[in-house]
């Protein structure tokens, strides 16, 4: 029996390292990419619209040519962020939050929101949210808050991305 307990403590210290590193290191590693990524097309708090995909886009992993993007990678050190999504005339829109470990932690859609914008500040367990705002409490400083629109037909996309260029994305303070 002796000989058996060497190795199965290695197994149970490599098992250990494994799960660590696909549960928790390569979920964050992933994000922080995909954030810095989309952070260059308007930096950090700051609402990006991008052009309808084509088969050579790839800002965001295998995006549909069916849905328009407009996506707010945000840094929440610094204080809360604001979200503010304005209706859009589509059929179906979606606003997607998502943590430093691609957990989604807010998903609300048109039929949702009512016709209402939505509003919401992300932030930091204990970063104080003005009353009144839904706060949504991410897990790391940092993530990307993403709106889809479905653009059903070509010639209804001015019209969309006229009214989606009105959300934003900005620090509260």
């Amino acid at each position: 029996m002796r000989r058996w307990l060497p190795p199965l403590i290695l197994g149970l210290v490599l098992a250990i390292v494994v799960y660590n590193l696909a549960m928790v290191q390569i979920p964050r590693t992933l994000m922080s990419f995909a954030t810095g990524r989309i952070s260059k097309l308007a930096g950090y708090n700051a609402m990006a619209a991008t052009p309808l995909a084509t088969d050579k886009a790839r800002a965001i992993v295998r995006p549909s040519p069916d849905l328009a993007y407009s996506s707010c990678p945000y840094d929440v050190s610094n204080g809360p962020v604001l979200v503010d999504i304005e209706p859009v005339p589509s059929r179906y829109w979606s606003l997607s939050v998502f943590d430093a470990r691609t957990d989604v932690k807010f998903v609300r859609n048109n039929i949702d929101a009512e016709g209402r914008p939505i509003r919401i500040a992300i932030a930091l367990a204990g970063q104080p949210v003005p009353d009144g705002m839904q706060a949504v409490r991410v897990d790391g400083a940092t993530g990307i808050a993403l709106l889809r629109i479905l653009v059903e037909d070509g010639a209804q996309f001015p019209a969309i991305d006229a009214a989606r260029k009105k959300s934003s994305c900005k620090p509260l303070s």
